[in-house]
């Protein structure tokens, strides 16, 4: 079944009501007790992000009763959920991107939740709960940022600065070591580059002009199919440093994202050592 524009409205909809109910109240009150880790000491869920995905994915069975859920903390509990994808119309969620932020009183944190289709990422959604607002993008119709006021304004990339004036995300704890120090040794020739820890953050500002490139060692479908579709609809260019056109079902890959295919090119040569 395709995705309507009433069941993608509803959708956001869903993620703005759970996040007023289940994220934002418990921003900077939460109890050390509510914190636990999961893969590693930084790798951390909390109540908040369990609560909030059982409440998203009940409001989403109710809308979409024939689609499957995949969701960040049903995988970690069971990595066979993962195989979903592919497989019919998927909605995929992360509850809270950026948990660590969140736990730590940072407000770089966000909701994301895409929809694929028989493996195409055909709906994206990047949710701010702080301030109530999102970027969009359904496929074939470009990215959108959106607020609760009802102002919404298309994100096109305009032509990226020279690279010495780049500014990019490179999430380098996500690669080995070995090959950080290669990376480490490749920043030198851009204006800044840093990590938010949040995915969420780091494609919204992608789409909005505000960064260049993204480079990353991890493919968590809940971290990119929102945030590589809605990229694409605002003219950026994203592949696999291999040269592989992403899709959600990947699950391990090196892929970059830049403002251009021309920026594209040029960063894949510097880093090309990844390919």
């Amino acid at each position: 079944m395709k995705l309507t524009s009433e069941q993608s409205d509803a959708l956001i909809q869903i993620v703005r009501d759970v996040a007023a109910r289940e994220i934002r109240p418990l921003f900077r009150k939460l109890d050390i007790s509510d914190i636990d880790s999961k893969s590693a000491p930084d790798d951390l869920v909390t109540v908040a992000d369990r609560a909030a995905e059982l409440e998203i994915s009940a409001a989403v069975r109710d809308l979409l009763p024939d689609a499957a859920i995949v969701g960040e903390e049903a995988v970690s509990a069971d990595k066979s959920v993962l195989d979903r994808v592919g497989q019919g119309q998927v909605v995929v969620v992360d509850p809270i991107d950026g948990t660590w932020n969140f736990a730590h009183g940072i407000a770089t944190y966000g909701v994301i939740l895409s929809v694929v289709e028989d493996g195409e990422t055909v709906f994206g959604l990047l949710y701010d709960p702080s301030y109530d607002d999102w970027i969009i993008a359904t496929k074939g119709q470009g990215a959108w940022f959106c607020d609760a006021a009802g102002n919404r304004r298309q994100l096109t990339l305009e032509r990226p600065p020279t690279v010495a004036d780049c500014f990019g995300y490179v999430g380098m704890y996500l690669f080995e070591k070995p090959q950080q120090a290669q990376i480490a040794a490749q920043l030198p020739a851009f204006r800044r580059t840093q990590s938010l820890r949040c995915a969420c953050h780091e494609y919204r500002l992608l789409a909005g002009g505000a960064s260049q490139f993204y480079l990353t060692g991890m493919l968590n479908v809940w971290d990119h199919a929102a945030g590589v579709l809605i990229y694409q609809e605002a003219g950026g260019v994203v592949r696999l440093m291999d040269g592989r056109d992403y899709h959600p079902t990947m699950r391990q890959g090196r892929m970059l994202a830049a403002t251009s295919e021309e920026l594209w090119q040029d960063l894949a040569q510097r880093f090309s050592f990844l390919g």
